[in-house]
């Protein structure tokens, strides 16, 4: 079977850039442009996962956000870098698939999160650990420099513009907007790191 990081990697090597296996092992020893080209390739992977769940565009950047950070914590452990792109969509399944779980909770009434056969069907561990985890993320980016977090929210959108658009609609060098998206991930990942998370 065809894997996504194989697909991917073939048109990579078209273009003559480095194969998936090769930027995980850059960027797991602490390499910046490894990490660019990662989310260059993937960003839209993980759109397409969120835009499966029919998430808003709130909770898609939520999504894409934590599944980039799940990347930085656990790219040194990933037992096979090759399947990169299987890990990435994997994990963000999984985000979206607690961001849905935490509309449910929110919906019912009282009396309905009281009922037995309600509470069956509802993890509410994980769905008091989504809504941290998320809230942890909003927090973080509400620490960095305004250009840094409207980078962010315009590399992240529904729109998936290119450099030179954001170059454009941000006044930004192109040769600027990978490393200044780089500084601001490494700078939320460590405001994750600080919160007093409960699964840390």
């Amino acid at each position: 079977m065809t894997t996504i990081t194989s697909l991917t990697d073939r048109r990579a090597r078209a273009r003559g850039e480095r194969p998936t296996e090769a930027l995980v092992e850059a960027a797991a020893a602490g390499e910046p442009l490894a990490w660019q080209q990662l989310i260059d390739r993937y960003a839209v992977l993980i759109r397409s996962v969120c835009r499966s769940h029919r998430l808003c565009d709130a909770d898609a950047e939520d999504v894409s956000q934590l599944t980039w950070l799940r990347a930085v914590e656990h790219i040194g452990r990933l037992r096979d870098p090759e399947r990169f792109g299987g890990w990435l969509a994997t994990t963000a399944r999984r985000e979206c698939l607690r961001v849905l779980q935490g509309r449910k909770r929110v919906i019912p009434t009282a009396d309905e999160v009281r009922n037995p056969l309600f509470a069956a069907h509802v993890d509410e561990e994980e769905i008091a650990l989504a809504a941290e985890r998320r809230a942890a993320v909003r927090q973080a980016l509400t620490v960095l420099p305004d250009r840094q977090r409207t980078l962010l929210r315009v590399l992240h959108s529904e729109r998936e513009p290119s450099y030179e658009a954001v170059s454009e609609q941000l006044g930004m060098p192109i040769g600027s907007i990978g490393p200044t998206r780089g500084r601001a991930l490494q700078r939320v990942r460590e405001e994750i790191h600080l919160a007093p998370l409960s699964a840390a």
